[in-house]
């Protein structure tokens, strides 16, 4: 399996600052020491470009990212100081799903280390989300011809709601999400199909949701013609340990989420493209340990692609 990582393009924090940044680096050192990723190959991506991010971003936007003109109120939405290392890591991050996703076109399963910035809106950051992965990579396979149709499925506990916004009204490309109800973002954009959690849904209703949430998806495949792609964003943050999340799952109970959707892309010979999304456990060993089962369990899946 190709897995796509970025940590080494650092992104200079103040100490006290929350966002666990570390947690990918711990997470590739964990996949290039695992026997369960001997056959697997670890990819540094080439970044996105201004052309590439451009088909879903607004150009003025861009510049002010890429110019360090962005204002107070942006960056405060950002979540992160500027520095010229936050615009590269960003490209670097939206091309790892970008390479994931062609990766998943010829594999079946591809991943990216990073990546499920879905909050990045057109014209602004959120949430520290600078640029919106995976709507730029389903616009760039679409504008390459590799593509027509793709779906999100956004299993993060934050909703999607830049994803959302920036692919509103596009047929061709259908988003899900799954998300606490009451959480953030306080203004949530409608997605193709939102399923809003209670606080402190646990494994069995959420599980038991996520499966009705597929067989909805399963007939807009079916209506639509096919998706030829699917973009999984495997949040660590619905964790009943989870600082942000909300929510009460168990690790198993999202592995059991991890092989439903794992599965249902397989059964239906849809190449998914995996982005690793949010996790704000307090302690870092529990988010890398479950962004390392969803890789291990896509790894072991990936035989049924063919």
């Amino acid at each position: 399996m190709r897995l796509y990582y970025t940590d080494h393009f650092e992104l200079p924090l103040p100490p006290s600052h929350r966002f666990p940044m570390d947690k990918y680096r711990r997470l590739r050192r964990h996949v290039a020491s695992s026997d369960q990723h001997r056959n697997d190959v670890l990819l540094v991506p080439p970044a996105a470009d201004d052309r590439q991010l451009t088909l879903c971003h607004d150009a003025g936007y861009l510049n002010r990212v890429k110019t360090g003109t962005l204002s107070a109120a942006e960056i405060r939405r950002i979540g992160f100081p500027w520095s010229p290392q936050m615009v590269q890591r960003s490209r670097r991050s939206t091309g790892a799903t970008i390479a994931a996703s062609r990766g998943a076109l010829i594999d079946g399963v591809a991943a990216n280390l990073a990546g499920g910035t879905h909050h990045a809106q057109s014209d602004a950051g959120e949430g520290y989300c600078i640029f919106n992965d995976a709507a730029v990579a389903i616009r760039t396979l679409q504008q390459e011809s590799l593509i027509r149709r793709a779906c999100v499925i956004d299993l993060d506990v934050h909703q999607g709601n830049g994803t959302a916004a920036i692919l509103s009204g596009d047929a061709t490309a259908f988003t899900l999400s799954m998300h606490g109800a009451k959480n953030f973002p306080l203004r949530k954009f409608p997605s193709d199909l939102d399923v809003p959690l209670d606080d402190g849904t646990a494994d069995v209703t959420y599980l038991a949701k996520l499966t009705s949430a597929l067989e909805t998806l399963g007939q807009h495949h079916t209506a639509c013609g096919g998706f030829d792609l699917a973009i999984y964003l495997a949040g660590a943050d619905p964790y009943a340990g989870d600082r942000l999340g909300r929510m009460s799952l168990s690790k198993s109970g999202l592995q059991q989420r991890d092989r439903q959707v794992l599965r249902w892309c397989a059964d239906r010979s849809i190449p998914v493209a995996i982005a690793m999304s949010g996790g704000y456990a307090p302690d870092v060993n529990d988010i890398v340990e479950i962004h390392a089962a969803t890789l291990a369990i896509a790894s072991q899946m990936m035989p049924l692609w063919g």
